[in-house]
């Protein structure tokens, strides 16, 4: 006999998935024009503190006329960061991500509105007067934060407020770098804590449009070019990219713990924190003497790398001087992004790993390409974003299979040997715990009539309390619904006859998160395993 088909659904999805997708797309029109903003700003700070001029053009600290008084520019960019956060807010101080990531989880995804302003504007001091920062970061938090404001303004959940903050957040990326796939990826492995409809179209939605309005505004993409890869399918070329993938998991280790051991060091100063921005820039001025490509984002740097003509002299810079500058700085409090510097430092050890082996041009490319990507996925713990972004960037679809290679053994690295990601650490300094690991709910995969205690049947629906779950409901639904009313135990009806099948209570519900602890501990060779109905033991 055919059973009827059940009433429960794949995705808990409504009508108002139309409303928020809607608005999505204001969402990523307003944060792509905030991304041209903040890269313009950075552009003409960049030219008032190098240059003395007025000017919206792109240029690089490193050419500046200054000679040694340019040790002074980033110690005044960074006084001015500090006073700004001291007088506006201190929110504008860190990497950017982790206060998006703070607002959604403590702050009911509200977030100020003078942060949509602050927060660009002390980046593009900080990163204009020579800090070795990403705008990725900043750019992430202002269209997260223009997102938030539209969920403010409206009437809508602390959920649905939380997309739309991350559609401004994610869109923000996509109109940075072009990446709008990897931009709807980071927003599930970094932002959401969740992977359902009702978040992700709205999410996609507004990478998509950032995705299409920037062609107009910054052109499209790739924004990193390489040249013709061949060969990278070899077996020796792949084992090459998990032992350098490997290798870039212990840097990306090294790199946050060095970032934090100086945020240590600032905080055992005896001075106010509103200071620490203008010390970090004393490091960024005297390592820009040594190494001035190592000021500002440096997306020219990241270019020569995926080129594969960059001189040993650059590749050791980044590694040695751009390194300890970005620690340092961004250990001082001040504002900027970390995946810039990230993928450049990864980008500089896949480098030199194709100078030492003697690699041609092209070849050289790839391994910088390989470790730029392995360097993301170890360092923020987002291995899928840093494959798909890796290809976006370069439109290098050739690299696929090393680079998959590379971003999951540095990923494996990082998980096993650091207890949080780069961006997760902050938050647990402020006291509190964010577990990265998705998985479905125990009690959904549980129904009701497998773990209720059967009662006496006969009673009609029409003499029930208000409050019951049916018996081929999921207990994730009887647990959600029990404490809302606060019931210890709640009647089961059955669908069909409406009548009292048994009852659940809290004692129940723990058996169906028993299942999931017995698939987890549970070590049973199957071969040899008898089940319990044919007189075997558990």
């Amino acid at each position: 006999m055919k059973s009827e088909p059940s009433i429960l659904r794949d995705f808990t999805v409504d009508q108002r998935v139309w409303l928020l997708s809607g608005v999505s797309i204001g969402i990523g029109g307003c944060a792509t024009l905030l991304a041209v903003v903040l890269l313009r700003a950075i552009a003409f700070s960049t030219n008032i503190f190098y240059y003395h001029r007025f000017s919206l053009a792109p240029v690089s600290p490193a050419g500046s006329p200054l000679g040694h008084w340019m040790v002074v520019v980033p110690i005044l960019g960074g006084l001015l960061v500090g006073v700004m956060a001291r007088f506006g807010s201190d929110k504008i101080r860190g990497h950017g991500i982790p206060e998006a990531i703070d607002a959604i989880l403590l702050h009911r995804a509200k977030v100020a509105p003078k942060i949509a302003l602050l927060k660009p504007l002390s980046a593009a001091i900080a990163i204009g007067s020579g800090g070795p920062f990403g705008a990725e970061g900043p750019i992430i938090m202002t269209g997260g934060a223009v997102g938030s404001l539209i969920g403010q303004w409206m009437h809508v959940t602390d959920a649905e407020r939380t997309t739309l903050l991350v559609a401004g957040a994610a869109a923000g990326m996509s109109a940075t770098f072009a990446t709008p796939v990897a931009a709807i990826l980071l927003a599930v492995e970094l932002l959401l804590f969740e992977w359902r409809p009702r978040s992700l179209v709205p999410v996609a939605i507004a990478s998509v449009t950032a995705a299409l309005l920037r062609v107009y505004w910054l052109g499209a993409g790739p924004i990193f070019p390489m040249p013709a890869i061949t060969g990278a399918h070899g077996v020796s070329f792949v084992i090459g990219a998990l032992l350098l993938g490997a290798l870039l998991g212990l840097v990306a280790a090294g790199m946050s713990r060095m970032m934090y051991a100086f945020e240590d060091l600032f905080e055992h100063l005896h001075l106010h924190w509103m200071w620490w921005p203008a010390i970090g820039g004393i490091g960024i001025g005297v390592g820009g003497l040594f190494f001035p490509r190592g000021l500002g984002v440096g997306y020219d740097n990241i270019a020569e790398l995926l080129h594969g003509t960059p001189t040993i002299g650059l590749i050791v810079g980044i590694l040695l001087a751009k390194s300890l500058m970005w620690a340092f700085s961004l250990g001082s409090g001040t504002s900027g992004g970390v995946l810039a510097p990230l993928l450049m430092i990864g980008g500089a050890v896949g480098a030199l790993a194709g100078h030492l082996t003697h690699a041609p041009a092209e070849t050289q490319a790839l391994w910088a390409l390989i470790g730029m990507g392995a360097m993301l996925a170890g360092s923020l713990g987002v291995p899928l974003t840093a494959i798909l972004f890796s290809l976006e960037v370069t439109h290098c679809l050739p690299a696929l299979l090393p680079l998959a290679t590379a971003c999951i053994a540095s990923y494996l690295i990082t998980a096993l040997i650091m207890p949080r990601s780069i961006l997760t650490e902050k938050l647990a300094r402020r006291g509190y715990h964010l577990t990265r690991e998705y998985g479905v709910d125990p009690l959904e995969l549980v129904l009701v009539r497998e773990v209720m205690s059967p009662v006496v049947a006969g009673a009609t629906t029409t003499r029930l309390p208000v409050s019951y779950s049916y018996a081929d409901a999921t207990t994730r639904g009887a647990a959600e619904l029990m404490a809302t009313e606060g019931l210890e135990t709640l009647p089961v009806v059955d669908r069909t006859s409406g009548q009292i099948c048994g009852e659940i209570s809290l004692k129940d519900l723990l058996r169906g998160r028993e299942r999931s602890l017995e698939r987890e501990s549970e070590r049973l060779r199957l071969f040899d395993y008898v089940p319990p109905e044919q007189g075997g033991h558990n």
